[in-house]
């Protein structure tokens, strides 16, 4: 009798666990547009990126795992980058669709979503870092407890495990390791030296690590500059889809900004960054479907107003921000409710930042 499995779920990652499977021999079905999927005991379990990394492990791949709250892809694209591996996962290809290419390094950016329904053994990874723990996803798994216990899970599943760095972690003498680059700031200097002991534990020496961090180019949408115009500086952060994130990226800003937030948002608490507001933003532009909500929470840190859209936000910053300043999209919120995804909602602020008006 033909072997069956069902695959819940037709993106990328669904498509790419049928190729895999079908060529294992299974006969493959779909559903798709289901909120919740009830198990009865008795039925094998198992996520894409399960699938992935064991298939990956059973054929000689070697295989780094990267999660945390924010930061994931960056550092996954530098070690993937420095070893001339593959990222993969949540960022990059899915892990199942690398089957049957020629075992190499595998960088997996691993999201707590994915975590959910994965069990793997614990020499799965050759190393497994979580970059950091903040508030995020609450709309999904209910409380901080449980999200933080799901990043936690994947240490378990690695023969070497690294924490998120704290400021006693910090040698100076690693710290140059990246001066100068992408990551030699604030924010990102705690990601930097939680993935440089990652490279190490592959067997890269310092050399090769510099020359890692200055070739990396940042990707999309974190914290990127679109447009200057008239001595103020337009910076893209939609990425920016949590609270914590968007805390972040006011710390990288400075302190005159004049920033553009609101959208989905995702059960995290606005108040969070309360004092950041109060010290580094003139004025907030809030839109989306949380713009009442965060409106409610930062009217007593800084000037609020409930614009809507992002072409009002831009045009009100256009005309109200001064010369020096720096208009900041960070929504602190997902992008679904007025937009495809983030990178469109990026996009959107860049054109409207680079128009004329």
């Amino acid at each position: 009798m033909a072997k069956r499995v069902l695959i819940v779920g037709r993106g990328k990652s669904g498509e790419a666990s049928a190729n895999a499977l079908a060529r294992e021999g299974w006969n493959v079905d779909f559903v798709d547009n289901y909120q919740m999927v009830v198990m009865s005991p008795g039925v094998a379990v198992k996520s894409e990126l399960q699938l992935g990394c064991e298939e990956l492990k059973r054929r000689g791949w070697k295989l780094i795992a990267i999660t945390g709250s924010k930061g994931k892809s960056s550092v996954v694209k530098l070690i993937a980058e420095a070893l001339g591996g593959i990222p993969c996962g949540n960022y990059g290809v899915p892990v199942s669709s690398l089957i049957q290419e020629k075992p190499g390094w595998a960088v997996v950016e691993v999201s707590s979503f994915q975590l959910e329904a994965t069990t793997l053994s614990p020499d799965t990874f050759e190393a497994a870092a979580i970059l950091n723990l903040q508030e995020d996803h609450l709309d999904r798994h209910g409380s901080k407890a449980i999200y933080h216990a799901l990043k936690l899970k994947l240490l378990t599943f690695a023969k070497k495990a690294f924490l998120p760095f704290s400021e006693k972690d910090f040698p100076s003498s690693d710290q140059q390791l990246f001066a100068g680059s992408y990551f030699d700031n604030e924010v990102l200097k705690a990601n930097a030296m939680t993935a440089i002991a990652v490279m190490r534990e592959t067997g890269l020496d310092d050399a090769a690590i510099v020359r890692a961090f200055a070739m990396f180019r940042p990707l999309p949408h974190r914290f990127e500059m679109v447009a200057e115009r008239r001595g103020v500086k337009y910076i893209d952060d939609s990425k920016a889809t949590s609270i914590a994130a968007l805390g972040a990226g006011v710390k990288m800003g400075g302190e005159n900004i004049w920033l553009i937030a609101g959208g989905l948002a995702k059960g995290d608490d606005p108040n969070m960054v309360n004092l950041l507001l109060t010290k580094r933003v003139k004025k907030v532009y809030l839109i989306g479907q949380s713009a009442e909500a965060f409106a409610s929470a930062w009217r007593n840190c800084t000037e609020c107003e409930v614009v809507g859209t992002m072409e009002k936000a831009v045009e009100k910053a256009k005309h109200e921000a001064v010369e020096g300043g720096l208009v900041l999209l960070s929504p602190g919120a997902a992008s679904f409710d007025q937009f495809k995804n983030f990178e469109e909602r990026g996009e959107v602020f860049a054109r409207l930042a680079n128009q004329e008006g």
